[in-house]
């Protein structure tokens, strides 16, 4: 049954629909607030923390998908070259890091402008999309930082997509 059969009601918050769906697959989660989740989701190399946050004032639903990740200082900018050539190929969402936090981070915001809802389908392809993500870049990021590879030697062990689900 697709997800999308169990909702009946319109006009559902995006956050408990996002409960919902943590429910269904089994993911671990935490609703931090009215308008925040939190969830761990297993992916093949890791374990991946999925935030989703509504701000009704810009009418975004906003996620972020990260893991730790600690590279050496003289790492960095080969790091952000790699990023550059992740993001070129990242058709919805980008990857960024957060030095302070070492997080990798995987950003993405879903606009729904005047007053459009979230369908079930649409949220849960939004949140597999994230992991699968960030399971396909996991490898050359780590060829990077601890095998010594150069960005571009580092994206070659990520043309292929990943495959399995999240």
């Amino acid at each position: 049954m697709a997800l999308s059969e169990q909702f009946i009601e319109d006009d559902i918050h995006p956050i408990d629909l996002v409960e919902h769906i943590a429910v269904h697959h089994e993911w671990d989660f935490d609703r931090i607030a009215d308008d925040q989740i939190a969830m761990a989701v297993e992916g093949q190399w890791r374990t991946y923390s999925v935030t989703l946050a509504w701000s009704g004032y810009d009418e975004t639903l906003r996620m972020v998908c990260t893991f730790e990740m600690e590279p050496p200082e003289e790492k960095l900018p080969a790091l952000y070259e790699l990023l550059n050539l992740v993001n070129d190929q990242c058709w919805a969402g980008s990857f960024t890091y957060w030095a302070e936090q070492k997080l990798m981070v995987y950003r993405y915001g879903l606009v729904l402008a005047g007053g459009q809802d979230a369908g079930p389908d649409q949220v849960d392809t939004m949140i597999n999309a994230a992991v699968m993500s960030a399971e396909r870049y996991y490898p050359a990021l780590q060829l990077l930082v601890w095998g010594d590879r150069t960005p571009k030697d580092a994206m070659q062990v990520a043309i292929a997509e990943a495959y399995g689900r999240a």
